[in-house]
C-alpha cells in the first residue's frame, strides 16, 4: 500500500469507529448494530481499510494487546464485595451452567452444521460462551427492566468476557498442540496448568508494578492513567511471549487484583483510560469486521442462523431455568433473564486471534470460526435489541418511565423534602453519611441507599443503577460541589446541588459550575432557616390556586416525571401537572429562633 492509501485508511477506520458508537449513543442502541455493518460494508467496498493490508502479520499481536487493555479496564469494575445475596448465587450459577452448556451443545452440534473436526468447534464453542457489558448495558439502558434483573445481567455479562477469554486461551492450547480433543490427559492437564501458572505470575507482576506506582509513588491521575497502561502491556506481552495467549489472563487478574485488593490508592476517575478502551472497542470491530469477505459468509450463513436459533431458544432457556430456580425471581423476571444473552466484544476479538492461529498451523476448519462468529454477534445482538423491550413489557418487567430520584442529605428539611416527593408518587431513594441522619430517613418510611452508595458513584466503572436524577442537599456544600462533577458519568440524567451562601468563603462550591437548584435566593442555609422558621413543603395540582408567598421547586409532570426549578431554568406547569411547593407559615405561626 501507498502511504496515501495508509493513511485513509488509517482516517476511514478512526471516522467509522467514532462515528459508528455516537450515532449508537443517539439512537440507545448497542454500537454493534452500526459497527459491524459499517466495518463489513467498508472492507467489502474497499481494501484501504483492511487490517492485513494496514498492518500486516502484525495485526493479531495489536488485536491481543488491545483486548488486554480492554480486560484490564473491566477488571477494574469487579468489585466482588458488591455482589451479595441471592444476586451473586444466581450469576454464579449462570456462569457456572451458562458456560458448560453453550460449550458442550456448540461443540456437539458444530461439526454436523459446518462440517468441521470436533476441535475446531470445541474452540468455537468456548468462543460463544461469552456476552458482555458493552452490549448488554445499552440494551437494559433502554429496556429498564426491574432493578433485580439489571443486576444479574450486568454482573453476569462482565464476568462472563474475562472467564471465556481465560478458557479460549486454555481451550486453545489443548487443541492446537494435538489432533484431537482429549483434555483428560496428563499432558493436556499439564498443559492448562502451565497456561494458568503463567498467567497468574503476569497478573502477580502486573499487580505488584500497581502497587509501587500507586500505592507507594501515589501518582496522580494523569501518570496514574499512564502507570497502568503501560503495566498491563508490558505484563501482557511478556506473558505471550513466555507462553503464548497467556496475556489476557494477566491482564484479568491485574484488573481484578487492583480493585478487590484494599490499599490500591486509584484515580477517582480516568477519563482518558475510559476513552482509550471505548476506542479500541470501536477501531476493533471495524477492523475485525472488514475482514469477512461475502464469499466466507456464504457457506455458514444458513448453519449460523440454524445455531442462533439453538443458543436462543434452547441453551439460554434452559440455563436461565435451572440458575433461577428458587432464587425469589418472578417468573417474568426469570423468562427475561432467558431472553437476554447478546455476544460481543471478546467473542470479536478472541475468535479472531485463535482462528488466525488456528489456519496458521493448517487446522482443517478453523477459517470458518470467525465468519461464524460474526454472524452469531450479529444475529443475537440484532434480535434482542428488536425484541427485548416488547418482550420486557409482555412480562410486566419494565420499570416505571419516570425519575427515579436520589436525594442526598439527611438535614429535617431534606428530609421532609424528600417525604413531599415521596407523596407525589415519584420513585425516592435517600442517602445520608451520619447515623443519626440515616436514622431520621428510614424513621420517615424512605427507602435508605446502603452506606456505600457515594464511594460506588464515584467508580468510574460503576453507574447507579435505575437512578436518572441526583439531588445534593447536604449541609456541607464543599462536598455538594464535588459530588455533583464526579457523579456525572455515574447517572442517566442530571446532577443538581443547592446552592451555597453568596458569600461562602468555601474551598470548591462557590467556584464550580453546574446548574443550581432552586435558584440563587434559595440556597442551602436560606431553606434551612425557613424551614426552621416554619415553612412546609406542599404538594398540590398545578391548576390550583397559589398559595400567598409560596415558591415552586418542581413540577411533576403527569407520567411522573420531575423537573426542577433551576437557576438557569424557570419551569411552566401544564394541564394535569402537579407542584412541589415551598410555603410560608401562617401568619402568627412563625417560630422565635435564637
Amino acid at each position: 500500500m501507498t502511504d496515501d492509501e495508509i493513511y485513509l485508511g488509517i482516517a476511514l477506520t478512526l471516522i467509522l469507529a467514532a462515528g459508528s458508537q455516537i450515532l449508537a449513543s443517539k439512537l440507545r442502541v448497542p454500537a454493534l448494530i452500526i459497527l459491524l455493518p459499517a466495518g463489513f460494508t467498508a472492507g467489502a467496498l474497499t481494501d484501504v481499510i483492511h487490517p492485513d493490508e494496514l498492518m500486516g502479520r502484525n495485526f493479531d499481536v495489536l488485536v491481543s494487546m488491545s483486548v488486554a487493555v480492554i480486560l484490564y479496564d473491566a477488571g477494574l469494575g469487579l468489585n466482588l464485595r458488591k455482589l451479595t445475596g441471592r444476586t451473586r448465587w444466581i450469576v454464579g450459577r449462570l456462569l457456572l451452567l451458562g458456560v458448560l452448556v453453550t460449550f458442550l451443545i456448540t461443540a456437539a452440534v458444530a461439526p454436523a452444521m459446518f462440517d468441521m473436526p470436533l476441535r475446531v468447534a470445541s474452540m468455537l464453542g468456548v468462543i460463544l460462551v461469552v456476552s458482555g457489558p458493552t452490549v448488554v448495558g445499552p440494551l437494559l439502558d433502554f429496556v429498564r427492566p426491574t432493578d433485580k434483573v439489571r443486576r444479574i445481567l450486568i454482573w453476569e455479562g462482565t464476568l462472563t468476557d474475562p472467564i471465556g477469554a481465560i478458557l479460549g486461551a486454555l481451550v486453545f492450547h489443548a487443541i492446537s498442540t494435538t489432533h484431537q480433543v482429549d483434555i483428560g490427559r496428563g499432558y493436556q492437564l499439564g498443559q492448562f496448568a502451565l497456561s494458568m501458572a503463567v498467567g497468574l505470575a503476569g497478573g502477580a507482576v502486573g499487580t505488584a508494578i500497581l502497587w509501587l506506582t500507586l500505592r507507594t509513588l501515589r501518582l496522580g491521575e494523569t501518570l496514574g492513567t499512564l502507570a497502568q497502561l503501560a503495566t498491563v502491556i508490558v505484563v501482557s506481552a511478556g506473558a505471550d511471549i513466555i507462553r503464548e495467549d497467556t496475556g489476557l489472563i494477566a491482564a484479568i487478574v491485574t484488573g481484578l487484583a487492583v480493585t478487590n485488593i484494599s490499599g490500591f490508592d486509584m484515580p477517582a476517575r480516568r477519563p482518558f483510560f475510559e476513552t482509550l478502551a471505548q476506542l479500541i472497542i470501536g477501531l476493533l470491530f471495524v477492523s475485525i469486521s472488514s475482514t469477512i469477505t461475502p464469499a466466507s459468509l456464504g457457506p455458514v450463513l444458513l448453519p449460523s442462523l440454524a445455531l442462533i436459533a439453538v443458543l436462543v431458544l434452547l441453551v439460554r432457556p434452559l440455563v436461565a431455568y435451572a440458575s433461577t430456580a428458587h432464587a425469589g425471581l418472578s417468573g417474568g423476571e426469570r423468562a427475561f433473564v432467558g431472553w437476554m444473552a447478546p455476544r460481543g466484544i471478546v467473542a470479536a476479538a478472541t475468535a479472531t486471534a485463535f482462528s488466525a492461529n488456528l489456519v496458521d498451523r493448517g487446522v482443517e476448519g478453523a477459517a470458518k470460526i470467525l465468519p461464524v462468529t460474526f454472524l452469531v454477534i450479529v444475529g443475537t445482538v440484532l434480535l434482542y435489541a428488536l425484541s427485548a423491550a416488547p418482550v420486557a413489557r409482555l412480562l410486566g418487567i419494565v420499570e416505571p418511565a419516570g425519575t427515579r430520584i436520589l436525594l442526598v442529605g439527611g438535614e429535617p428539611w431534606v428530609v421532609d423534602l424528600g417525604r413531599s416527593l415521596r407523596s407525589a408518587g415519584l420513585d425516592l431513594l435517600m442517602w445520608a453519611g451520619l447515623a443519626q441522619e440515616r436514622r431520621r430517613i428510614a424513621d420517615a418510611g424512605i427507602q435508605l441507599a446502603t452506606g456505600d452508595l457515594l464511594a460506588t458513584a464515584t467508580n468510574p466503572g460503576a453507574r447507579l443503577e435505575g437512578v436518572t436524577a441526583v439531588f445534593l442537599a447536604t449541609d456541607d456544600d464543599d462536598f455538594n460541589a464535588l459530588a455533583s462533577v464526579v457523579m456525572q458519568d455515574s447517572v442517566e440524567g442530571p446532577v443538581y446541588r443547592v446552592g451555597p451562601p453568596h458569600d461562602s468563603h468555601g474551598v470548591v462550591a462557590p467556584y464550580t459550575g453546574g446548574d443550581i437548584l432552586f435558584g440563587r435566593s434559595l440556597v442551602r442555609h436560606v431553606l434551612a432557616a425557613r424551614y426552621e422558621d416554619g415553612a412546609r413543603f406542599l404538594v398540590q395540582p398545578a391548576s390550583a390556586p397559589l398559595p400567598p408567598g409560596s415558591e415552586t421547586l418542581f413540577v411533576v409532570r403527569d407520567a411522573l416525571r420531575l423537573e426542577p426549578v433551576t437557576e438557569k431554568r424557570r419551569v411552566t406547569p401544564g394541564e394535569g401537572d402537579s407542584v412541589v411547593l415551598l410555603v410560608p407559615p401562617p401568619t402568627g405561626e412563625t417560630r422565635s429562633r435564637t
